[in-house]
């Protein structure tokens, strides 16, 4: 199944003209709509436009363009797939068993690149729409901007796959229309080409006095390349490789043809966004239409891809187990509510806050520089994985480190400005997986399991036991006990100590998540033939549980291969001879019995007071409420021993 599955998610990587056309609408909205607000970044908006900053700042893009984006990622981290998949996360899978503290950069970068999706939308909508206020002085485009995110986040839970059929034709009409404005403005001034010569870049740098900020403005032309390689596992490698030769064309092209614009008006201070400079003034109702749409797909990119990486660190287990859904046939398509609202108050909070697209500038970029840095951390230990030269590893690690730093120091003055948004934002997320990752490791510590085995008298006579009225046909209990042979004591407590659980079929279901996305197997140990079984399922991370579904299969299948022969002992109608099916999932809370570090208290307090906050695990493991029941069950870790307590005997 697992070969299957991967089969059919990978069949669209090949290198065609449709898989092209779907990159481009998948993997380029953050990037592509960079140019909206770049330029009249580094300028900045009423200051007096100079040929140093002007030729300095596009010289700047164009390398940051080729250094960052085209060989940083388009052509090295794009190798670093994980089955097809990519992204940070993915990345991580690949090198932590080489490094234990590898799990800090990838906690950091992660939560970096979810807290970015609160500051994208906003800013790539708001620089849109205050294209309006050239014909419209007085529009409240803040209200607008809310407007439009706020629809696009409602219709998440429906989505996308008919309006994402669109994505990547308006994409492919907004690179050609941002390329054509280009070249107009590059034929009056051909002279702005010299920019390309990364002396004028040395030369803002070196002699301008705030050249170290304008490199803060400068890095927002690249930010979306953490998101492109977090697409990777939608278009392939060989697409995005090839599409970006286009996609880097058009936005060069369009970057020098500002310049030349801002040239022309030399002397004078900016008051308009240069992006809407460079269009002829009948062409201005089409440019902001496709500049809206473009910053619509661009935030449905984000989002897309922050439900991606939420749900990957789902089941690497570094956050809590929310409810995931899935709302159309499109592979690899999911919904995760808690996220999505998450995601809606952050982007409307950054509007309000800010209010205009000028004030969000100073915000974005801090946080994602540090994805970047986490990204180079985690590439330099597959490289070495991989047996790449330690100098060429070196080279490649010192280089980036470097260069990030730099983007870092130039973006740190943006901390006070908003900054610290996004920063305060990644830091709570990067918390919350640091404490689940810890409390695990509490619990797996303490956690006491027992073999199956020991209680097999007991199960049996039980299952026998007409006495009792009979609970389940199959009663089926998760259990965290990887092992084939064992469960946790709770699990026994709850079938044969709080109220007798009888049932034909006894089985003790544990879920292994695989570092490869799309894997779908399972083993059965059988402790009693027709009575008691262990079985272990082993899916993707990308897989959508669906026990229900899982266990009447497993179960055919035995029944099919003669391990399991119990048809008399089931009454139910003709064509279901597995009969009916019980899961038992536990809710637990800290017992008052425990004598925990205080430290380890208060993690444990926080973990389970954060889990009992989110979807029942019923929905994570895609199960039909009646056939669920949740049972609370008290978590003893390190039971009290020494009880200082006297007898008085009276006389």
């Amino acid at each position: 199944m697992a070969n299957t599955a991967a089969g059919q998610h990978h069949g669209h990587h090949r290198l065609t003209m449709a898989g092209l056309l779907i990159t481009l609408g998948i993997i380029y909205g953050d990037i592509g709509t960079s140019p909206l607000y770049v330029m009249k970044a580094i300028v900045g908006e009423g200051n007096v436009i100079s040929r140093l900053v002007v030729l300095g700042g596009v010289s700047l893009v164009f390398w940051t363009l080729t250094l960052q984006t085209t060989i940083k990622y388009v052509l090295l981290t794009l190798r670093a797939d994980n089955k097809g998949e990519g992204g940070i996360f993915s990345l991580y899978t690949l090198v932590r068993r080489r490094e234990r503290w590898l799990l800090y950069p990838a906690l950091i970068g992660g939560a970096a690149m979810i807290s970015d999706g609160m500051i994208t939308p906003p800013i790539s909508v708001s620089s849109a729409v205050e294209g309006l206020v050239i014909k419209y002085p007085h529009i409240p485009t803040m209200t607008i901007t809310i407007i439009i995110i706020s629809a696009l986040f409602f219709l998440q839970r429906f989505g996308t796959a008919v309006v994402g059929k669109a994505f990547g034709p308006i994409m492919l009409l907004w690179f050609s229309m941002i390329g054509v404005l280009g070249v107009v403005q590059i034929w009056h001034d051909p002279s702005v080409i010299q920019a390309l010569n990364p002396w004028y870049g040395y030369e803002l740098l070196v002699h301008h006095p705030k050249g170290i900020l304008i490199l803060g403005a400068v890095f927002l032309c690249t930010t979306g390349a953490e998101a492109l390689y977090a697409d990777l596992g939608h278009c392939g490698r060989q697409n995005i490789q090839m599409s970006w030769i286009f996609v880097k064309t058009c936005l060069v092209l369009n970057y020098l043809g500002q310049a030349a614009w801002l040239l022309h008006h030399e002397g004078q201070h900016m008051e308009d966004n240069p992006f809407y400079g460079v269009m002829p003034h009948w062409f201005l109702w089409p440019g902001i239409i496709m500049a809206t749409l473009a910053a619509i797909i661009a935030s449905q990119a984000l989002i897309s891809g922050s439900f991606t990486l939420v749900s990957e660190a789902i089941r690497l287990g570094l956050l809590p187990k929310m409810t995931v859904k899935f709302p159309s046939n499109m592979k690899g398509q999911l919904y995760i509510p808690a996220v999505n609202t998450f995601l809606w108050l952050g982007c409307v909070g950054v509007v309000l806050l800010f209010k205009e697209s000028k004030h969000m500038e100073a915000a974005y970029g801090l946080a994602i520089v540090l994805a970047m840095l986490c990204t180079t951390i985690l590439l330099s230990n597959w490289l070495v994985m991989k047996r790449i030269h330690s100098v060429i590893v070196w080279i490649m690690l010192v280089f980036y480190l470097g260069l990030e730093m730099l983007f870092l120091w130039a973006n740190a003055s943006k901390f006070h400005e908003g900054g610290y948004v996004t920063v305060m934002m990644a830091a709570l997320l990067f918390g919350i997986m640091l404490l689940w990752v810890n409390a695990k490791r509490i619990r797996q510590s303490y956690t006491e399991e027992v073999k199956i085995r020991d209680y097999l008298d007991q199960l049996i006579s039980l299952s026998n036991d007409h006495d009792i009225p009979k609970y389940a046909t199959n009663l089926v209990f998760m259990s965290s006990a990887k092992n084939p042979k064992k469960v946790e004591d709770s699990v026994m407590y709850a079938i044969l100590q709080t109220q007798p659980k009888r049932a034909d079929v006894y089985w003790f279901v544990n879920i292994t998540t695989t570092d490869e996305p799309y894997t779908m197997e399972y083993e059965v140990n059988t402790i009693a033939t027709d009575d008691v079984y262990k079985v272990n399922f082993f899916l993707g991370f990308r897989v959508q549980q669906r026990m229900n579904v899982f266990m009447k299969k497993v179960v055919q299948e035995l029944l099919e291969n003669g391990e399991l022969s119990v048809h008399s002992r089931y009454h139910t109608q003709s064509g279901y001879p597995t009969g009916d099916f019980r899961f038992v999932l536990m809710r637990e809370f800290l017992s008052n019995e425990n004598e925990l570090p205080w430290t380890e208290q208060i993690i444990m307090d926080i973990y389970l007071s954060v889990k009992s906050l989110v979807s029942s695990p019923k929905n994570w493991f895609g199960l039909d409420s009646d056939s669920v029941d949740e049972e609370k069950a008290p978590l003893i870790l390190k039971p009290v021993k020494a009880v200082k307590l006297e007898r008085i005997r009276k006389g």
